[in-house]
């Protein structure tokens, strides 16, 4: 039979084997989640590095398509200027004259139409004064 030492021993032994082999079955999982882990980042890598060059181009194009955008407002800007130079030019060179005509036509309109109020009120008063002497009559 075996002492109580040897007993201790045994068990100790039994359970440092059992530890051993839940650690190689531990480290062997572990080994399998890292080889993984590497084919999943190499994928990765692989579709990423298609994806980064097409990015790449599509901001140089963006790029350029700004560049175009900016010369041609840039040039909208210019326009913009000069339409408004030439506004000033023309409301300065014929707003004067465009307005002293206007007045001078509402002038002659109302300076026409008091003339013919008169003319009117002329008539009238003849006409009253005839009745007013045909009924003395």
């Amino acid at each position: 039979m075996l002492s109580g030492g040897e007993v201790a021993g045994l068990i100790v032994a039994v359970f440092w084997a059992i530890l051993v082999c839940f650690l190689a079955y531990v480290l062997i999982k572990l080994g399998q989640v890292l080889q993984e882990t590497t084919r999943l980042v190499s994928n990765i890598t692989e579709r990423t590095v298609p994806l980064l060059s097409e990015v790449t181009t599509t901001v140089t194009t963006t790029n350029a398509q700004l560049e175009r955008v900016d010369a041609i407002t840039a040039r909208v800007q210019d326009i913009t200027g000069n339409v408004s130079s030439l506004t000033a030019i023309f409301t300065a060179t014929l707003g004067g004259p465009l307005v002293r005509t206007a007045a001078f036509t509402y002038g002659v309109r109302r300076a026409l139409a008091r003339r013919k109020r008169h003319d009117v009120e002329k008539r009238v008063r003849a006409q009253i004064r005839a009745e007013k002497h045909a009924r003395k009559a």
